[in-house]
């Protein structure tokens, strides 16, 4: 059994790429807790911002803290905040706003 906690995973910060910037400067920090045959799960947080997503990969989340708003290239926008859980498929596009620092454990698979 392994507990998804940011204790004992190495973090890894970093921001998006300016070109996906469409406000602030957003920081996120990483603890990837299992890394295993295309499949991470972990803990993710980032600071006040908005950018662009594209996904290739498929990604559960559940939100630990914070306010965050998703919204698809379709217009359709979803809010989420602690307690809220979520799957972003391949292929969804569109911007990722923090309102509020937000840390979500994560499971992707590619």
């Amino acid at each position: 059994m392994l507990p998804v906690v940011p204790e004992g995973a190495q973090p890894e910060t970093e921001r998006p790429s300016p070109e996906k910037v469409i406000s602030g400067d957003p920081v996120f920090t990483t603890w990837n807790v299992e890394e295993r045959d295309g499949l991470y799960c972990g803990i993710w947080q980032a600071t006040p911002g908005k950018w662009r997503i594209a996904y290739d990969e498929w990604e559960f989340c559940h939100i630990l803290e914070g306010v965050s708003v998703i919204r698809g290239d379709d217009g359709e926008a979803m809010t989420v905040k602690a307690g809220d859980s979520f799957i972003l498929r391949p292929g969804f596009a569109g911007t990722w706003e923090v309102v509020e620092t937000t840390r979500k454990e994560y499971v992707i698979r590619l």
